[in-house]
C-alpha cells in the first residue's frame, strides 16, 4: 500500500484509477465469457488466436494499473485519460475481429465515453468523443466480417428454407448479442451509479463536516481572543483582591473572629485557583498540539483527572468504574483535562447528592472510551440539537462557553463526542479519544 499520505486531490484522482481497474476487469472477464459463448455454445467459428492476443494485451495493461495502484508515484489526470484511450484500441481490436460496427456490441463504446465524462474534466471528454467516433467510423469499413452460419435443414426442401432459417438465425444471433449487451450494460450502469452516488453522498456529508468544524473553530479562535484579553484584564484587580484578602486575614486572626478567618482563607484558595487558570491559559494560547501536552499512561492520566476534580469537589459522590485495557498511552494536554473536569462539574451540578456521578472508563490498543453520567433531569432535545455546533447554556448565569470548548478540544484532538439521555434518568457524556502508539518491544525489554 502506500507508504505516505497524500493530499485530497492525489487520493481523489487515485480512486478513479481503482474504478478503472475495477471495470477493466468486468470488460475482461465479459469478452472472455463471450469468446467462450460464441466458440463452444453458438458454434460461431471466430479467429480465436487474435481475439486471445487482444484480451492478454488489455489484462496487461489492467496489471500495469494494478502496479500503478501499489505505488507512491503521484497519478495524473492525462495518465488515466490515456488509458482510457488504450482501452478504446484494445476494443477496436476485439470489434474488428468480430465483425466491426456489424456487432450487436458496438455500444461498448459509450462505457469510456461514459467514465472520461465521470471522471475526467470536460476538455478530455470532448478528446474521448473524437477519438470513439473514429473508432466507429474505421470499423464500419474495415472489420472480419463475422463467418457465416450454417443453419440445420432439411434436404427435401432446400430451395425454401435455407434463406429463411439463414435470416432467422442470424436475426436470434443478433437479438441475443442485444440482449445479452442490454443486460451486460444495465448492471454495470447500476452498480456504478449506486456506487458513485455513494462517493457523492459521502464527499458533501466531508465537506458539511469541514464546514461545520471550520464555523466552530472560527469561534473557538475568537473566544480564545476574548478570553486572553480577560485574562489579561483580570489579572490587576484579581491581584488587588488577593492582596485586600490577605491583609484582612491578617487583621483578623483565628482566635478573634474564626469563622471570618476561614471564609477569608476560602477566599484566598479561590483566588489561587483563578490565578493558576489564568497562568495556565496565559502559557498554552498559541501553542501547538506536541508543545501543549505529554504522553503518559492512560492509567495514571485518569487518576490525575480525578484527583484534580476531586480538589474541586470533595463532598460529591463518584461511582469510578475502569475495565482494564492492554498497556496504553495519551497525549496528556491542559484542553482535554479542563474538558474532562468541566463535564464532570456539569454532571456534579446535575446529579442529586445521594446518586453522585457516573465515570466509566474502557480501551483497547486505539481508542479509549470515557462515559460521565449524571441523575439529573436531563437534556431537553432541542438544546440537545445545537450542543457542540454553538455556545449554549442550561445555567441561570451560565456563559455556555464550556460544552462548547469541550466539542472543539476533543475533535481538535481526533476524538469523537456524544451526549444523550439515559433511559432511566440523567444525562451521559461519551468520549471517543484516540490513543498514542507504544513501541511494545521496548516495554518487554
Amino acid at each position: 500500500m502506500l507508504g505516505k499520505s497524500l493530499p485530497k486531490s492525489e487520493i481523489s484522482v487515485r480512486e478513479n484509477l481503482n474504478w478503472l481497474f475495477i471495470l477493466r476487469n468486468l470488460l475482461l472477464l465479459a469478452g472472455s465469457l463471450l469468446i467462450l459463448m460464441s466458440e463452444y455454445v453458438l458454434q460461431v467459428s471466430l479467429p480465436l488466436d487474435g481475439l486471445w492476443l487482444a484480451i492478454i494485451a488489455i489484462g496487461a495493461v489492467n496489471g500495469f494499473t494494478w502496479l500503478r495502484l501499489n505505488s507512491d508515484v503521484p497519478v495524473t489526470e492525462l495518465e488515466i485519460f490515456a488509458q482510457l484511450s488504450l482501452d478504446v484500441i484494445g476494443i477496436t481490436l476485439l470489434l474488428y475481429l468480430t465483425g466491426g460496427a456489424t456487432n450487436p456490441i458496438i455500444w461498448i463504446f459509450l462505457l469510456p465515453l461514459i467514465l472520461t465524462a465521470i471522471l475526467l474534466p470536460q476538455d478530455y471528454t470532448w478528446y474521448m468523443v473524437i477519438l470513439t467516433t473514429t473508432m466507429y467510423t474505421f470499423l464500419i469499413g474495415f472489420h472480419i466480417p463475422l463467418p457465416a452460419i450454417e443453419p440445420s435443414f432439411d434436404p427435401h426442401d432446400l430451395a425454401r428454407k435455407i434463406p429463411l432459417q439463414t435470416d432467422m438465425y442470424y436475426f436470434n444471433l443478433h437479438m441475443f448479442g442485444m440482449w445479452f449487451g442490454f443486460v451486460f450494460s444495465a448492471g454495470l450502469v447500476a452498480y456504478f451509479v449506486v456506487e458513485l452516488s455513494k462517493t457523492l453522498r459521502e464527499r458533501e456529508r466531508k465537506l458539511a463536516e469541514a464546514r461545520e468544524m471550520a464555523l466552530r473553530d472560527e469561534r473557538a479562535i475568537a473566544l480564545g481572543t476574548l478570553a486572553a484579553s480577560a485574562a489579561h484584564e483580570m489579572s490587576t484587580p484579581l491581584g488587588t483582591i488577593a492582596i485586600l484578602a490577605h491583609e484582612l486575614r491578617r487583621d483578623y486572626p483565628e482566635h478573634r473572629l474564626p469563622e471570618l478567618h476561614q471564609k477569608l482563607g476560602i477566599i484566598e484558595e479561590q483566588i489561587e485557583r483563578c490565578k493558576k487558570a489564568l497562568s495556565v491559559m496565559s502559557s498554552s494560547a498559541g501553542k501547538q498540539r506536541a508543545e501543549s501536552g505529554q504522553a503518559m499512561p492512560l492509567v495514571d492520566y485518569l487518576d490525575e483527572v480525578i484527583n484534580q476534580w476531586r480538589a474541586q469537589q470533595p463532598g460529591i459522590k463518584l461511582n469510578f468504574i475502569v475495565a482494564a485495557g492492554p498497556p496504553a498511552q495519551i497525549l496528556a494536554e491542559h484542553s482535554l483535562t479542563h474538558a474532562l473536569i468541566n463535564i464532570l462539574n456539569n454532571a456534579a451540578e446535575a446529579s442529586p447528592p445521594d446518586k453522585g456521578v457516573d465515570f466509566h472508563a474502557s480501551w483497547d490498543e486505539q481508542q479509549a472510551t470515557i462515559k460521565i453520567r449524571d441523575y439529573g433531569p436531563g437534556i431537553d432535545p432541542e438544546i440537545a440539537k445545537i450542543i457542540g455546533k454553538a455556545p449554549v447554556s442550561t445555567k441561570p448565569q451560565g456563559l455556555g462557553v464550556g460544552l462548547f470548548l469541550t466539542f472543539t478540544t476533543i475533535k481538535r484532538l481526533g476524538g469523537k463526542i456524544k451526549i444523550f439521555n439515559v433511559g432511566e434518568g440523567g444525562a451521559c457524556v461519551e468520549f471517543m479519544l484516540p490513543l498514542l502508539p507504544i513501541n511494545r518491544e521496548a516495554n518487554h525489554e
